[in-house]
Formats: C-alpha cells, structure tokens, sequence
C-alpha cells in the first residue's frame, strides 16, 4: 500500500485484521478487533513498575498497546501468537517486545521466571477442552503466586468451565461487562485461591 508520496505506508490493524478474518475465521474468532475500552479494562492494574507480562492471542496488538500506554517497559512484554501474519506485522509495531510465533500452550516452555500477569484475547470457549485446558495450565505454570490471568469473553458465563476453576483452584472475579465493545464483552480475572 502506498501513499502520495510513493512511499510504502503500514496496513493499517482494521485492514490486516479484516484480512486475517475473511482468510482464517475459525483462528481470528471475532467480528471486530477488540476496542479500546476493553483493551483498558484488560490491562487494569499493570504499570511500569509491574514484573513480566505475557500476552496470548495478541492478534494486531490492541492489548499490547494499551499494556506499553500504561507504562509497562517493552522489554517486560512477551507474546504468543500462532498467525503467519500478525506476528511479523507485531515484531514491526512493537520494537523491543518478544514476540514468539507459538501457541499459548508452550509458554512454559519459554518463559523463564514467573510472571505477574497473563492477558488473553484467545477465544477458549471456541476452542476443544483439552487445548483449552493446556492454555489455561501453561498460564498458571509460569504466573506468579499472586499473579492473574486475565480473559475476556462474549459469553454470559465465565470462559473456563466451572470444572476446571475447581481443579486448578481459582477464585474468579467477574469485572464489569464492557458495552463498548464489538460485541460486548466481559473481563474475569482468574488466580489461585
């Protein structure tokens, strides 16, 4: 794409994401990126004084936006995205960020240390339970103790099964329905109880 100047301008996120989705709907999972309101109720709480934080699902960056806008050092940034697409369209948007092209079920693998914070923009309630399973696990092998794993999701109910809250032990906070948003969505915040 280019300019009036002849020089190669950046697609824009709305371009790559429509993209993305009309190529490989089932992996992109939603009908709009997700806003900005969400992407601020999802990274409530994080600052520059917060440790490591991994995001899974970045897609074109909305959440990590919003998670460098509140201070957070791009050297304290590490995200998991599986498309062929987004993540070199993420290396070139966020210099100084970690970005792996893996799935989230592999952070454990590639994180060392633990984490203050996982933020998901993965769609778990799409996903078949065992991989939904093996995400949220890898998210609680690398947290901290006292470290959240924040998910958002359309849904009425909350995007991991009441099984699996139980076996893994989490207490769950249900935030408040974010109505400017494409659908409209609701953050929960996941930590060991």
């Amino acid at each position: 794409m280019t300019g009036g100047n002849g020089a190669l301008q950046p697609e824009s996120d709305l371009a790559l994401f429509r993209r993305r989705l009309l190529r490989n709907p089932r992996q992109v999972s939603a009908i709009a990126p997700s806003s900005r309101t969400l992407a601020r109720a999802m990274t409530l709480g994080i600052g520059p004084g917060s440790g490591q934080v991994v995001e899974f699902g970045p897609g074109t960056g909305r959440f990590t936006e919003a998670l460098l806008a509140r201070g957070l050092p791009p050297e304290k940034l590490t995200l998991f995205e599986l498309d062929d697409e987004f993540v070199p369209y993420l290396r070139r948007k966020f210099p100084g960020v970690t970005v792996h092209q893996a799935g989230a079920e592999t952070a454990a693998r590639l994180i060392r240390g633990k984490v203050c914070a996982v933020i998901s923009g993965l769609p778990l309630l799409s996903m078949p339970d065992e991989i939904r399973e093996a995400i949220v696990t890898a998210a609680f092998d690398i947290l901290a103790p006292r470290g959240s794993y924040v998910q958002f999701t359309y849904g009425q109910r909350p995007p991991l099964p009441p099984g699996l809250i139980a076996e893994l032990g989490l207490k769950v906070n249900r935030g408040h329905k974010i109505w400017a948003n494409l659908p409209p969505a609701r953050v929960y915040r996941f930590r060991k109880a």
